[in-house]
């Protein structure tokens, strides 16, 4: 959690830099949809999973390295989890929502009145609060999901980001992005569970 707080004040203090003096920084803010899913390893157990629809929204800090490439840390609130259709009448939801911390190197390409980009990246997520919800014979149940080494799911999450999109000229942006967990978010040392995310949405860059 440290490590995030300090990640938090860095990409805050990027962003007050443009306040100060005319460089090349920009801020940027994002939302969309996010449709996540889980990869699922559990002692040879075949689990199949779906993907679970939420939302993301957040900022970016955009800072140029040169005409053609940029660092771009942000921060951004972010729902995961994926939905098990155990059997014809029962299923099984599972949504956490995350503080991530992306840190993306950008190619950027002038193409007609604005630019497409591309980039990838690492990321650090910190789960903030999960829920499931357990639907069968005609009843809905909800529960909290329980973080920690004495839960379901451990709170942080390490993976690949990797995002592409074109921005117009005014700085209104369309973006689409893939993310890969590479760590194990179960707190059972018999499973692995990893997350997985695709997104599309729209952003604003000032």
């Amino acid at each position: 959690m440290k490590k995030l707080l300090l990640s938090v004040a860095l990409v805050a203090g990027l962003g007050a830099a443009v306040n100060a003096q005319d460089n090349p920084i920009k801020i940027g803010v994002k939302a969309g949809v996010a449709f996540p899913n889980v990869s699922i390893s559990d002692a040879g157990e075949d689990v199949k999973t779906k993907t679970n629809a939420s939302f993301y929204f957040g900022g970016t800090v955009d800072v140029s390295i040169s005409k053609m490439f940029s660092v771009q840390p942000g921060l951004t609130l972010i729902g995961k989890g994926t939905k098990i259709d155990e059997s014809e009448n029962l299923s099984t939801t599972l949504s956490n929502m995350y503080l991530e911390l992306p840190v993306n190197l950008l190619a950027n390409f002038p193409v007609g009145s604005g630019k497409v980009f591309v980039g990838a990246g690492p990321y650090y997520s910190m789960a903030l609060s999960g829920k499931y919800k357990f639907t069968g014979a005609g009843e809905t149940v909800k529960e909290d999901v329980k973080f920690g080494s004495d839960g379901d799911f451990k709170r942080g999450d390490f993976g690949l980001n990797f995002l592409g999109g074109y921005q117009l000229s005014n700085g209104f942006n369309v973006h689409a992005g893939y993310g890969i967990g590479l760590s194990n978010i179960s707190s059972d040392s018999d499973g692995k569970i990893k997350n997985k995310l695709f997104s599309i949405g729209v952003g604003f860059s000032f």
